[in-house]
């Protein structure tokens, strides 16, 4: 159901547009308004903050509000897509995904890119502060993280623009809706998998700087835990952000041979973040001499290219029915149309492969 304030200022602004009212006429008061939709003066101010916030009406203290003159400027047909990595690897058949299903609405996009970085998402927030579009789909930065940009956020909301978060929500935020994978249940999944497998040291190397890698974690030390094996601190490693444009850049490289070195040495089995990091993680093992997945099996995340380009195709999970950007553009749409939007989470399913067999 429409939220009412809404279904008011779509009301006024139809009103304005076919009466033609002229810059400058004045629009009946709150209480007048209030009893003629027999509406709360709550639900009249917000549809007059909304109108006032597309510049179709204009506010004047002491002396009420006015038309503009402007009778289009709520047919905002864009909508901004904002990524951590425009070149990121699941990147590309997210926007896809979620561009059909815009253009099929009539919607075109804009896209951002913060680089995972909280002063480049914060300048992309102001921007769309100064210039507002119809709705936002966001994978947030550093999510895992204290959010300093939840203020802009909130701004945004207020001003009636209707938000999805991809990925992973900010704790700071609550009511957005946000399109996520079962990282839990898929970092269960993994691990229960590589015991079923009889691998008693199993390791991990998870993103610390974004949300889903410590849900991640939580699943696969969940499943040993269940199982009754002893959990080892030292078998799980982390990285961050910057930890991984230097990885790609040394397409590995050191910080991976540091883990398989000092704190992967005893592992039968290793749960990656990714199928990125289990790429170059076998490409190291490999390098080392090691056999895989003799020595040491590998699993990782989101059936991508990376899990069948490398000398060692990659067991990995994958969402069988559902696309991410489809399923976060279509809630998107949803709020669009006035109704409410839902949280959503992806189950993965395993695409076994011979880096685990």
């Amino acid at each position: 159901m429409a939220l009412k304030y809404r279904t008011l200022a779509d009301q006024l602004r139809e009103e304005i547009r076919t009466q033609e009212w002229k810059a400058g006429r004045r629009l009946p008061t709150e209480a007048e308004l209030s009893e003629r939709f027999s509406v709360s003066r709550q639900t009249v101010r917000r549809a007059l903050q909304l109108l006032a916030e597309e510049g179709v009406v204009q506010s004047r203290q002491g002396s009420g509000t006015y038309a503009t003159g402007v009778t289009r400027a709520g047919e905002v047909r864009q909508v901004a897509v904002i990524s951590s990595f425009l070149d990121d690897y699941i990147f590309p058949t997210i926007l896809h995904d979620a561009q059909s299903v815009f253009a099929g609405q009539g919607y075109s996009i804009l896209v951002f890119a913060t680089e995972n970085q909280v002063s480049r998402e914060r300048e992309i927030l102001q921007q769309l502060l100064e210039h507002p579009v119809a709705g936002i789909l966001a994978e947030g930065s550093k999510t895992a993280l204290p959010n300093p940009n939840a203020d802009l956020y909130r701004q945004l909301g207020r001003m009636g623009v209707p938000m999805v978060f991809l990925h992973g929500a900010y704790a700071e935020l609550t009511g957005i809706p946000c399109v996520a994978d079962d990282n839990y249940g898929g970092g269960y999944k993994l691990a229960r998998y590589l015991i079923d497998k009889g691998h008693r040291r199993i390791g991990g190397i998870f993103k610390s700087d974004d949300v889903q890698g410590p849900q991640r974690y939580h699943g696969s030390v969940s499943a040993i835990r269940d199982q009754g094996l002893p959990i080892s601190d030292r078998r799980f490693c982390w990285y961050d952000t910057q930890d991984r444009l230097e990885m790609m850049e040394q397409q590995g490289g050191a910080l991976l041979r540091r883990f398989l070195t000092e704190r992967l040495d005893d592992v039968s089995a290793v749960i990656c973040y990714n199928d990125e990091v289990a790429f170059h993680l076998i490409r190291e093992l490999l390098a080392m001499g090691k056999r895989v997945p003799e020595d040491v099996a590998v699993v990782s995340f989101d059936n991508s290219y990376y899990s069948q380009i490398g000398p060692v195709h990659i067991t990995s999970l994958w969402h069988r029915h559902s696309r991410m950007g489809q399923v976060a553009a279509e809630e998107l749409i949803h709020i669009l149309r006035g109704q409410q939007g839902t949280s959503r989470s992806l189950d993965w399913e395993l695409m076994e492969r011979a880096s685990s067999r």
